[in-house]
């Protein structure tokens, strides 16, 4: 089993023990991914550049695992391969951001 199984297999495990499952449909995870990703954002609120550099790296795990825990039994609901859409998204950003266009930019690709 790999990494990624063996993750959601276990967030599986964690989720059906409590009988959770009623609970996760494709909106509620939607929903409870954006909710995390606040509070991720939450932690950076008000912080100059060098503040946010400093924030607690134990509360950007906890957040940032809230994140992956709900994405990756969202990808599991949707009978997603993570791996697979994973490298799916890296090829479709490298052919709309080319190195030689995007390259040291910030710039979205339909301004490149």
């Amino acid at each position: 089993m790999n990494d990624i199984k063996e993750i959601t297999h276990a967030l599986i495990k964690f989720r059906d023990e409590r009988e959770w499952e009623q609970f996760h449909d494709s909106k509620n995870l939607a929903t409870a991914i954006s909710i995390e990703a606040a509070e991720l954002n939450e932690l950076f609120l008000w912080k100059t550049i060098k503040e946010s550099e400093q924030v607690e790296k134990n509360k950007i795990k906890e957040e940032l695992a809230d994140i992956l825990a709900y994405s990756f039994l969202m990808a599991e609901k949707q009978k997603f391969d993570i791996k697979e859409i994973m490298f799916e998204k890296i090829l479709k950003n490298s052919e709309k951001y080319p190195i030689e266009k995007a390259k040291g930019t910030s710039k979205k690709y339909n301004q490149l």
